[in-house]
């Protein structure tokens, strides 16, 4: 029997026109899509009338997920995996289940479109010749010590970070980094999207003065030396 294809579907991560015609196609042709909150991909599907059937793989159940959606591929199934906002397996779940393919000899085959990553690289004004991604700061553990690795850096560096622990992350680069020029790109694509561009005590300043909202993207140029 011929095993399935894994399809790596980037979907919008904000505006729902931001998805390409091939991702319509191919989530309305697999088997089954699967997602981190099928409360989210629901609203992406319905809005282009795609009836495929969902189910969740996120990071609470990848581990026995994965055994089943491997399963069905090998029976010939195909399988559309998307994450709730983006392209799959950059700070999701969705690496576990394309390693685990590829272990099976099953086909990947990615489906290029939006990452938050790209878009607020190429917003930044900042030098993205070369760079690195940290995705997100460890939380505790490791916090400091990485922050005393990325300061030796001589590339720029882009990191994730949540609303509640913004203010927070800037402080602790500008702290270990110095007070460098950054850029953070925030609720983009979506009508609020904002980038705001300055030396990091001047992103501080002003978070310090309102609340911070959505997901960001902080980048930090790199270290002059």
């Amino acid at each position: 029997m011929e095993k399935g294809i894994l399809y790596i579907v980037a979907t919008p991560i904000g505006n729902l026109g931001d998805i390409s015609f091939r991702a319509i196609e191919t989530l309305k042709s697999v088997d089954i899509v699967a997602c981190e909150d099928t409360r989210r991909t629901a609203k992406l599907l319905n809005h282009y009338d795609i009836r495929t059937k969902m189910t969740p793989y996120h990071d609470h159940n990848k581990e026995y997920k994965t055994s089943s959606l491997i399963e069905m591929l090998d029976q010939g199934k195909s399988i559309a995996l998307v994450s709730d906002a983006g392209t799959p397996s950059i700070s999701d779940p969705g690496f576990y289940l394309i390693r685990e393919a590829i272990k099976n000899d099953i086909q990947i085959s990615p489906i290029p479109g939006a990452s938050a990553l790209i878009i607020a690289a190429i917003a930044s004004g900042l030098a993205i010749d070369k760079f690195v991604f940290e995705g997100y700061l460890p939380r505790k553990k490791g916090r400091t010590k990485r922050l005393k690795q990325l300061a030796e850096y001589d590339v720029t560096i882009v990191i994730f970070e949540g609303p509640h622990r913004i203010l927070k992350t800037l402080r602790d680069i500008s702290k270990f980094l110095g007070d460098r020029n950054a850029a953070i790109g925030r609720e983009m694509t979506k009508i609020n999207e904002e980038f705001l561009r300055g030396k990091l005590s001047d992103l501080i300043a002003i978070f310090t003065e309102r609340k911070p909202k959505g997901e960001f993207v902080i980048l930090v140029e790199k270290n002059e030396k």
